[in-house]
């Protein structure tokens, strides 16, 4: 049995996916963000000294990383169809697009949303027009050209594809679709046909489905 510790509104829902891909049996535990700094309680540092979701529980192990832990799930599960063995033509591709998620998507992204935050926390009104300027000065410098050069790569890359890599869906398509999702969300995706389908695509997916279901359900009886 794996248990996934699960703070609510975060990266962790795509291993909840991840399980129900796998048919794996699994529990949430739900962890709720401090309302007022947004960040993960302290009771998480009691499964592991970084105090971040995801973690997941098994075997006496206590896992962080969420490259790592899918790597774990597909060991675990004796899985070769979500990371295909490495002498597959298709391995280097899927571990570059899980490292490509969390070391060159995601970063600008978490960035420049928590930049954004800083302006809407900014007061009085003379204060937050120069944290505005300053942190639009910021975003147009580095922040926000990351941002469209890592989206203009992402929607090159799917013309014509279905999944990321092959074509079945592999821990590239787990490791990338919370960004994408949320991305999508916010409206972001508008001019990108290719993200778009993308995302539809795999919300459409049954497993997908569930997982967010039982997720919700898990996050609704923990509040």
């Amino acid at each position: 049995m794996f248990i996934l510790h699960h703070l609510n509104s975060s990266r962790s829902q795509r291993l909840v996916w991840m399980f129900e891909l796998l048919k794996l049996d699994y529990e949430i535990t739900v962890y709720q963000r401090d309302a007022t700094t947004n960040l993960a309680p302290s009771s998480l540092k009691a499964i592991h000294p970084l105090g971040t979701a995801p973690i997941i529980s098994h075997n006496g192990n206590n896992i962080v990383e969420t490259g790592a832990i899918c790597e774990y799930i597909v060991k675990e599960a004796k899985d070769t169809t979500l990371i295909p063995p490495k002498e597959h033509e298709d391995f280097v591709n899927v571990q570059f697009w899980s490292h490509f998620a969390e070391g060159s998507f995601m970063p600008p992204l978490v960035t420049s949303m928590v930049l954004n935050k800083g302006i809407e926390k900014a007061s009085p009104f003379f204060i937050k027009f120069v944290v505005k300027k300053f942190v639009e000065a910021v975003i147009d410098a580095y922040f926000g050209k990351a941002v469209a050069r890592n989206m203009s790569f992402v929607e090159d890359h799917l013309e014509g594809k279905q999944w990321l890599v092959g074509n079945n869906i592999t821990v590239a398509d787990i490791q990338m679709s919370f960004g994408l999702e949320a991305m999508y969300n916010a409206g972001k995706l508008a001019d990108s046909p290719n993200m778009t389908a993308y995302v539809k695509r795999f919300q459409s997916e049954p497993s997908y489905k569930l997982a967010m279901k039982k997720m919700a359900a898990a996050e609704k009886a923990a509040s």
